[in-house]
């Protein structure tokens, strides 16, 4: 998720719509502007390059290295003199590749053998195909939006506005796991009704719960490691006819206050009986705590929940239409600027119920970050989603998904967008981290996939626990030479002498 800037509005006060979404259009633009290739390159040679479709090994001493001569032959040969196909990494002399290859983490250095940009199904089997005969690893760049530069992200906006215009009542459950909407309609991924994947062997086949089940099992929750998706089949949902919305602010000169609210937050959305209908979050940032809310229903419904009373604050709701309404105009505002690449710094954590409820660092977390809220001129927070509701009502293992016990996920960001980020200014997020998860009864962690930690220890057994064993069977039955790639992906299981 990207960070947002500061909402200085409480208490569910609406914000003036047209001129957050121009004065966020006009920031990006003069972002992005200043991210020529004179400006970018410095930084992607020295902190980071993202992998896009063909993925290379991590360079050494900071060059550029030419991919495999057979590997480039291959990949023209399928472009068969198409414009815009394929771009190759140049000593910094082919400017589109790194426009082509743009990072969204400055953070993490990966240089990609080539980019190349599939017009149809066979196209992308022939890329697979060079791929895979050369030893070179393949990912699917998708939005770009990957915290850690493996490309699994996805740009879902114009599908919202296509459903709106064309649809009139009908709308997209956004979010792998998590989203404003989840609790209520469930994972997306549990929407999803087939899948045509372009397979390790360059086989193009559609999965689905009849046909292919076990590679249909792992699409949905960790596809980066089983292959490249070129079309999902999904049901759509009717959209509800009133959404509210709130925020209510506290300042860390009521820590008090905070640490309270934080645990009534806590002891909410751990319950199994909340209200599907209801969507939240809980926020720390620089000027204090933050709790924002969307409800997909009437004001009387919301009032008849009981939710402001288990909250213990006086809300005042904002409601308006589902389109329209000021926080869904708000929140793709702020996503006009997640395009510009910036170098950030983020750890996450899943709770379960009784993570959440009897987590014990809550004044611990408030008092250090209240103490050092200062210590850094740049951006960051710290959010925990809820999630719950129907993401929790499928089994464990009816797909790779493998967090429908918990309850929130909570994950920490710091970003710079000019500069590389040094050590001390990593050291509050990484202060957040160690406190809450020395909050939390002994356990290993885990955390939803779609929140790429690199410095989880065992990233596998944190995003897929339970399911793991089954997925590894699967990549070595689908993928066994490991041509879908990232340094978290699944492995192959090894053989059993």
């Amino acid at each position: 998720m990207p960070p947002a800037e500061k909402d200085p509005n409480a208490n569910g006060k609406p914000s003036d719509d047209e001129a957050v979404i121009e004065k966020a259009k006009k920031e990006y633009n003069k972002l992005k502007s200043r991210f020529d290739l004179g400006r970018i390159i410095p930084n992607v040679i020295l902190p980071a390059l993202v992998g896009a479709a063909v993925w290379a090994r991590q360079p050494s001493d900071n060059q550029f290295t030419a991919p495999p001569a057979a590997l480039r032959k291959c990949l023209d040969s399928v472009c068969a003199g198409a414009d815009n196909c394929v771009r190759y990494p140049a000593s910094g002399e082919n400017r589109e590749y790194f426009q082509w290859a743009s990072p969204f983490n400055l953070g993490r250095i990966v240089l990609p053998a080539a980019v190349v940009r599939p017009s149809t199904d066979e196209q992308v089997s022939g890329f697979v195909r060079c791929a895979a005969d050369s030893n070179v690893k393949v990912q699917a760049r998708s939005g770009g939006h990957s915290y850690a530069n493996y490309g699994v992200g996805g740009l879902l906006g114009d599908i919202d506005d296509l459903l709106d215009n064309q649809k009139g009542n009908r709308a997209f459950p956004h979010g792998g796991g998590l989203g404003p909407s989840s609790r209520m309609w469930g994972a997306t991924l549990d929407h999803v009704v087939e899948a045509k994947v372009v397979t390790a062997n360059g086989t193009i086949v559609t999965a689905s719960e009849a046909k292919y089940p076990d590679l249909f099992f792992a699409i949905r929750g960790a596809a980066a490691g089983f292959g490249i998706v070129t079309q999902f089949v999904i049901k759509t949902v009717e959209k509800p006819k009133k959404t509210l919305h709130f925020t209510h602010r506290t300042p860390y000169t009521n820590s008090e206050g905070i640490v309270e609210q934080f645990k009534r937050w806590r002891e909410m959305v751990a319950d199994k009986k909340l209200d599907h209908r209801i969507g939240t979050e809980f926020a720390l940032d620089p000027e204090g705590s933050k709790i924002t809310a969307t409800w997909f229903g009437t004001r009387q419904d919301f009032d008849q929940s009981g939710i402001a009373e288990r909250l213990g604050l006086k809300l005042t709701p904002v409601e308006s239409s589902w389109v329209n309404t000021k926080r869904w105009q708000y929140e793709n505002a702020v996503l006009t600027l997640s395009d510009i690449p910036t170098e950030f710094f983020s750890r996450s954590l899943g709770f379960t119920a009784d993570d959440a409820t009897s987590f014990n660092a809550t004044e611990r977390l408030v008092q250090l970050i209240a103490a050092n809220k200062s210590q850094s001129k740049l951006k960051w927070f710290c959010i925990f989603d809820a999630t719950g509701g129907k993401v929790a009502e499928p089994a464990m293992d009816s797909t790779a998904y493998a967090h429908r016990d918990k309850v929130m996920f909570y994950q920490s960001y710091l970003y710079n967008i000019w500069a590389p980020l040094t050590a001390d200014e990593k050291g509050l997020l990484s202060g957040i981290h160690e406190t809450i998860v020395g909050g939390i009864p002994t356990r290993s962690p885990s955390t939803y996939p779609g929140y790429i930690d690199p410095l989880l220890e065992n990233p596998q057994e944190a995003y897929w626990g339970p399911n793991l064993d089954r997925l590894e069977a699967i990549k070595r039955e689908w993928d066994p030479e490991d041509v879908f790639h990232n340094p978290q992906s699944v492995r192959p299981a090894k053989l059993k002498l």
